[in-house]
């Protein structure tokens, strides 16, 4: 498969082999999976001791002719803590057990749960060319943002980097047309409650820029990555192919390279 190269100017400059991984079929189902696998989770849990915090286990017995029994008082063996006393009859409540007001939950989420998914190489790698395949697919494009777009791949040579964030700019509404809009990140304050919640601001995802190991750019609007930090997040940003992205030669030429399975 080759792909056109361009100049900072948007004129085709030459041709470029791209790598297999571009070619791959997309396997949806595998994508989703080593997605979800990858997504760090904040680890949740009840606190040790939640709900345990009262002296009311081990102070009932049930036999007959002792202190504080419940023998024959018509009540289950729940563990109780007492709230008053008159003489040898008690007002005493449930307490502890996940049935008692107050009490512990039956089965709660442990904060100590190991989060960690373990993934297949083989399963790694179709999900990589999956998500390398949906940034140059145009049927995939167009299911998730719901305009056609053509001329993909992106492609650029280094003169690329020399341009001004408002050349820049210029250079991509020129070959994006239409779709302009969604290739800029644009960060806007959410409405309703979410904004109390410690979320206030939402944004979408914009242009993936991939630059190669030595190259260097930092434009407003689009994300720029590095092809050593290139991560199946950055090109699924939510486990599904079809993300806007555009890639530097020597970019093309690494991730040849690096993802050579």
């Amino acid at each position: 498969m080759k792909a056109k190269i361009l100049d900072k100017t948007g004129k085709e400059k030459g041709t470029i082999d791209m790598p297999v991984n571009f070619s791959q079929v997309i396997r949806r189902d595998i994508l989703q999976k080593v997605f979800e696998s990858l997504k760090e989770k904040q680890p949740m849990g009840s606190m040790i001791g939640a709900g345990a915090g009262y002296s009311a286990s081990g102070i009932l017995r049930h036999r007959r002719h002792v202190w504080k029994t419940t023998y024959g008082k018509g009540i289950s063996r729940v563990p109780r803590k007492i709230m008053s006393r008159h003489g040898d009859s008690f007002n005493w409540v449930g307490a502890t057990v996940s049935s008692a007001r107050g009490g512990r939950k039956a089965h709660p989420p442990k904060a100590e749960e190991n989060q960690y998914r373990k993934i297949n190489k083989k399963e790694m790698k179709i999900a990589m060319d999956s998500a390398f395949a949906g940034t140059i697919d145009e049927k995939s494009i167009e299911v998730k943002y719901g305009n056609k777009v053509s001329h993909l791949p992106l492609v650029f040579d280094s003169s690329v980097l020399q341009l001004k964030t408002k050349e820049m700019l210029e250079l991509l509404r020129r070959l994006f047309g239409e779709n302009y809009e969604k290739i800029i990140k644009i960060k806007s304050i959410r409405s309703g409650k979410g904004k109390l919640r410690g979320r206030k601001y939402k944004s979408n995802t914009g242009l993936l820029f991939v630059l190669g190991s030595d190259e260097k750019m930092n434009r407003k609007g689009i994300s720029v990555v590095n092809v050593k930090e290139l991560e199946l997040s950055d090109l699924s940003p939510n486990g599904t192919p079809g993300r806007f992205a555009a890639y530097t030669e020597k970019a093309i030429k690494e991730i040849g390279e690096r993802w050579k399975w």
